[in-house]
């Protein structure tokens, strides 16, 4: 996973936390459920991430591309 999809990932997931924070604090709970969602969506996405590095390690050892 580049450097980049993890400081991607992680803003999508902040701005996740502070729309579901704006949301509880105001009582919108449609912004606080878009909070919740765009947190879910970054963390499928660093999961995602995580099985394309697994899968190339594997293949590299494999290979003995190290």
């Amino acid at each position: 996973m580049g450097l980049g999809d993890k400081l991607s990932n992680s803003a999508e997931e902040f701005k996740g936390k502070t729309k579901e924070a704006a949301g509880e604090a105001s009582g919108n709970e449609q912004l606080e459920a878009e909070g919740r969602n765009d947190q879910l969506k970054a963390k499928a996405k660093d999961a995602v991430e995580d099985v394309k590095d697994k899968a190339a390690e594997a293949f590299n050892k494999v290979t003995g591309k190290d």
